[in-house]
């Protein structure tokens, strides 16, 4: 019986043989697989065995003055609100709004009406007076007059004498002038207008000087003093030097900050004011070191730090507060006096991870914080 015939009259036997060589190819494959598998856990083996390559910068901490920068606005020294004395007609403007006026410069004049001679009237009134005192004091030596008569003659003349005082006020008064030397801020009044007693006239500042207000942190507080020496970073570009004339001493409730202020000099009025303004405070010295913004990390919990290399050459992640900021680095406090920082590499690395450091022997003014 030929093969052929055999397969025909028992086609099981074909299926078993398929079946067989089947399994064959997969049992092959399978053992392939297994060996591949083992190559690459072990070269995933050998990966976490391999410590990452970091370059590290040792370097020491440095004495700096920390800074204390706060903003605010400035103001003029003084404020106050011009207003007539007495009752008139606006006859003449002696200055505009916006022009310096020196103390006492005019800033408005009224009419005088009928004051030149209610004042000519009472200074003829003191003269009369003054002679009837003297001719009584004459009479009365050889008893031609009494006391009383006398005393009636002193009583007039002390009250003359106060006519002619309100007038001369009441004169002087006419004229508006400038309480001190500043600026012309506003000008309520025209030529023609009529003014009472007690009406404003204009608004005037003392610009001569500007005063800077801000507010201080409870922690900066203790490290700021009425008469230190600060400067203020107008938002003009102008900066200017000053002196520190007034610290709250009570907290505000609400914010829990200090009030400060910061004198200015502005002789020739240039500085403007009510203008924002930056506050940079001189506070107290500190032991910090000086390294490129990059190299700061941020956590989840949002503390900023900077890692670096404990003894057992692993990474530590040190939080840090900034001490001041300059063009070209800033300076950190919170690292140790001798910190060796991981200057290349650092975003690679975690906080407890061992690494393969490659120290800097030249360390740089401020570190480079590229990454591999």
């Amino acid at each position: 019986m030929s093969i052929g015939r055999t397969l025909a009259a028992k086609p099981w036997i074909l299926a078993l043989a398929i079946l067989a060589l089947v399994a064959a190819w997969m049992l092959s494959g399978k053992g392939n697989n297994t060996a591949a598998n083992v190559a690459e856990t072990q070269a995933l083996s050998n990966d976490s065995v391999a410590l990452r390559a970091v370059q590290v910068q040792i370097q020491r901490a440095e004495p700096i003055v920390r800074y204390i920068n706060v903003y605010g606005r400035s103001s003029p020294a003084r404020t106050i609100e011009v207003k007539a004395e007495t009752n008139g007609r606006v006859i003449a403007i002696g200055a505009d709004r916006g022009r310096s006026v020196k103390k006492d410069g005019v800033i408005v004049r009224l009419d005088l009406r009928d004051r030149s001679a209610r004042l000519a009237q009472a200074k003829a009134s003191v003269k009369e007076y003054k002679t009837n005192h003297k001719a009584l004091l004459k009479l009365k030596n050889d008893g031609y007059v009494s006391e009383t008569q006398i005393a009636e003659v002193v009583a007039k003349l002390e009250g003359a004498k106060t006519e002619l005082l309100r007038a001369e006020i009441d004169l002087e008064n006419m004229t508006i002038r400038a309480p001190f030397d500043g600026a012309l801020a506003t000008r309520d009044v025209e030529i023609g207008d009529f003014v009472r007693a007690g009406d404003v006239i204009a608004s005037f500042i003392d610009n001569t000087k500007l005063i800077v207000s801000a507010s201080l942190a409870e922690q900066d507080a203790q490290f700021v003093a009425v008469g230190d020496d600060a400067t203020a970073l107008l938002v003009t570009g102008q900066e200017v030097a000053g002196k520190i004339r007034y610290i709250s001493p009570v907290a505000d409730s609400a914010t829990r900050t200090f009030a400060v202020e910061l004198e200015v000099p502005n002789p020739d009025g240039m500085l403007p004011a009510g203008v924002t303004s930056e506050i940079r405070i001189a506070g107290a010295t500190v032991m910090a070191h000086k390294i490129s913004p990059s190299l700061l990390n941020l956590e989840t919990n949002g503390t900023i730090g900077v890692k670096v290399l404990d003894d057992n050459e692993q990474v530590v992640f040190y939080p840090v507060e900034i001490a001041r900021s300059q063009t070209n680095g800033i300076w950190v406090t919170g690292l140790p006096e001798t910190a060796r920082i991981i200057t290349v590499g650092q975003g690679y690395v975690l906080a407890g991870q061992s690494v393969k450091p490659d120290y800097i022997k030249t360390p740089t003014t401020v570190a480079s914080g590229q990454s591999e």
